[in-house]
């Protein structure tokens, strides 16, 4: 799915990679079945190369003066769109929503979405997926503190 590759470390309870510069998200490509063969730069997902299980995350660049050219919903995932750097307009449900750094929107799977740069600078969000209804525990529930002490390597 993305042309850039990336260097992945795992381990037992973890995967990491180095993305690189928001500024550079446009080495990575997307190839949607809706973009007739041609890579859409500047969307990189993340569960496949990290092997997440519960969720899909992209890292997204849309550059100044472009946008989504279709609506789009989802069958049983919510989203989670978070805006970095950059201004633009969202629109759901015939609803728009002025973006900006800061701004964060979550859309229910039934959601018609699109969104679109019609600033002079480029538009950098993340979204994050997950299946609607999931989350068995609420806000702080799931976590527990662990034994240990904390310690840091000198």
């Amino acid at each position: 799915m993305s042309e850039a590759r990336l260097d992945v470390v795992k381990g037992k309870n973890f995967s990491s990679a180095q993305v690189g510069a928001l500024t550079d998200l446009h080495r990575h490509q997307f190839f949607h079945p809706l973009a007739k063969g041609r890579g859409i730069p500047g969307k990189l997902f993340l569960k496949e190369a990290l092997g997440m299980n519960g969720m899909e995350v992209s890292l997204n660049k849309l550059p100044a003066g472009q946008g989504v050219p279709f609506y789009h919903q989802h069958k049983a995932h919510e989203e989670l769109y978070i805006f970095l750097r950059g201004s633009g307009q969202f629109q759901i449900d015939g609803e728009v929503i002025e973006v900006r750094e800061g701004t964060v929107i979550r859309v229910a799977p039934d959601g018609a979405r699109t969104w679109r740069n019609h600033s002079q600078e480029d538009l950098y969000y993340i979204v994050i997926q997950a299946r609607a209804g999931s989350m068995a525990a609420g806000e702080i529930d799931d976590g527990v503190v662990c034994p240990q002490k904390v310690s840091w390597p000198a």
